[in-house]
């Protein structure tokens, strides 16, 4: 069976790809503001806003590992020689990502691994409907390197996600914007509608 990471040129995402993309913005957007919106001294009540996104998102990203592993393969997300070819802007016909692409995603992937890992224990130290609060799970001191972790990986995060956005909305980039929207646009991002990119060396 032919490997989904290849698509032809007129679908650059499938809709589950897209459903996988937009669920986690907005799972991903739910956490940052919950979490950065009462140090700036908005007042609301958002620890159960915090807790339920981040449980979502966890979920998000188990069923997107599965699909990856299973369904698509992650081939299309691994460095390949031809990636760093032309400054990391491929012509490779079968390359759906170039280089810099690719260094995002695993970036983000790790990023959002970190916070997940710190969160499930964080979570443990509160009361929901599912289980009572255990926050003697951990020591005092191993407390403290949880939170460590899960604060610069916040911050991390809110710097990936200002580049992606930022990224997203050039004029040369707004092609494969739409096509997480649509569905549909250049397969691999040297693909004609984009060789007029200011950033790809001549």
């Amino acid at each position: 069976m032919q490997s989904e990471s290849i698509v032809t040129p007129e679908v650059r995402h499938k809709w589950p790809d897209r459903l996988f993309h937009w669920s986690m913005a907005i799972a991903v957007m739910v956490l940052l503001f919950s979490a950065f919106l009462p140090i700036v001294g908005v007042e609301f009540d958002w620890v159960p806003w915090h807790w339920i996104a981040g449980a979502i998102l966890t979920l998000i990203i188990v069923l997107h590992i599965l699909r990856a592993l299973f369904v698509q393969g992650i081939g299309s997300m691994l460095p390949r020689p031809h990636d760093f070819k032309r400054g990391g802007y491929t012509r490779h016909a079968e390359s759906k990502y170039d280089i810099y692409q690719k260094g995002y995603h695993w970036g983000v992937a790790l990023v959002i691994l970190a916070l997940i890992i710190t969160g499930i224990p964080m979570l443990l130290k509160l009361d929901t409907v599912f289980w009572d609060r255990n926050p003697s799970l951990l020591t005092d001191l191993q407390w403290g390197y949880v939170y460590v972790v899960h604060g610069a990986a916040s911050l991390v995060l809110i710097f990936m996600v200002m580049l992606h956005i930022y990224f997203n909305f050039l004029p040369e980039h707004r092609v494969l914007l739409i096509s997480m929207i649509t569905g549909k646009g250049p397969h691999h991002p040297s693909h004609e509608s984009l060789s007029d990119n200011k950033h790809e060396p001549k």
